[in-house]
C-alpha cells in the first residue's frame, strides 16, 4: 500500500474504522448471496437481516461522533468568545485606568501652575495698590503775639520773655525805673557820668553800658543795645542777679 494511503488510514478515528468495517461486512454478505444461486430463501433473509443489523450500528457511530465533534467545536467557540470578552473587558479597564491617571496628572499640573502663578501675581497687586499712609495734619503754630511799638508794648513783650527765662520783675518796677533813667526814650545816652568818662556811656531805656549788656544779654532778643526789648530784658537780668529783682531798684544801679 502506498505510504500516503497508510497515513490516511492512521488518521481515521475508531468510529470511522467501525463504520468502514460494517460497510465491508454488508458488501461481503451481498456478494455471497449473489454468487451462490442455490442458497435458500431463509439464508438470504438471514444475511439481509445481518446487513440491516450492521448498517445502523455503523451510521449511528458516525452520527454520535459528529455530534460530539460539533459539541466540542461549539464549546471551543464559546470558550473563545468568553476569552475574547474577558480580554476586551480587561483592555477596556486598562484603558480606563490609564485615562484616569492621565486626568489626575493633568489636574495636578494645573494646580501646580495655579500655585506658581499666584505668588508671581501677588507683588504686582501690592505694587498696583499701595497702602496709603495717613497724612498727619500740620499742627497749627500759635500766632506770634504782637505788641504795640511803644513803651507799654515794650515792657509787656519784655515781661513775656522774662517769664519764659525765669527772670523776676513786674510791670510797675520796670516802668518806674525807665521813667527815672531815660524818661522812656530808647535812644537816651549819658555822656557826662563816670561811665562816659571811662568811655562806656550808659544807653537806652534803662541806661545800660555795653559790657553789662553783653554779659546779661537774654537769648532771643536783639544784640543792639538801643533795642527797647533787648535793653529792658538785659537790665532786668542784671538787676535780678545783683538785687534780686528790678522791683528792688530805686536809684542808679
Amino acid at each position: 500500500m502506498p505510504q500516503h494511503a497508510t497515513s490516511g488510514l492512521h488518521r481515521l478515528t475508531r468510529t470511522h474504522k467501525l463504520s468502514v468495517a460494517g460497510v465491508a461486512a454488508a458488501g461481503a454478505a451481498a456478494l455471497v448471496f449473489t454468487v451462490v444461486p442455490g442458497a435458500d430463501a431463509d439464508q438470504g433473509k438471514s444475511q439481509a437481516t445481518a446487513v440491516e443489523n450492521v448498517q445502523p450500528v455503523a451510521f449511528s457511530a458516525v452520527g454520535t461522533a459528529a455530534k460530539a465533534q460539533q459539541a466540542t467545536i461549539a464549546k471551543q467557540a464559546d470558550n473563545s468568545a468568553a476569552k475574547g470578552k474577558a480580554e476586551a473587558a480587561a483592555a477596556k479597564k486598562a484603558a480606563a485606568v490609564k485615562a484616569e491617571k492621565a486626568r489626575a496628572a493633568k489636574a495636578a499640573a494645573n494646580r501646580s501652575a495655579v500655585r506658581t502663578a499666584i505668588p508671581a501675581a501677588a507683588p504686582k497687586a501690592v505694587a498696583a495698590k499701595p497702602v496709603a499712609k495717613p497724612v498727619a495734619k500740620p499742627v497749627a503754630k500759635p500766632a506770634k503775639k504782637t505788641y504795640p511799638d511803644n513803651l507799654d508794648g515794650w515792657i509787656r513783650e519784655s515781661l513775656a520773655i522774662m517769664a519764659k527765662k525765669g527772670i523776676p520783675g513786674s510791670y510797675e518796677g520796670i516802668h518806674r525805673n525807665i521813667i527815672r533813667e531815660s524818661s522812656g526814650n530808647p535812644m537816651a545816652i549819658n555822656n557826662w557820668d563816670i561811665n562816659a568818662i571811662n568811655g562806656t556811656p550808659s544807653k537806652g531805656l534803662l541806661q545800660v553800658i555795653q559790657p553789662t549788656f553783653n554779659a546779661y544779654h537774654v537769648e532771643g532778643t536783639s544784640w543792639n543795645l538801643y533795642d527797647p526789648v533787648a535793653n529792658i530784658t538785659a537790665a532786668c537780668n542784671y538787676a535780678a542777679d545783683k538785687y534780686g529783682s528790678m522791683d528792688n531798684v530805686n536809684s542808679a544801679y
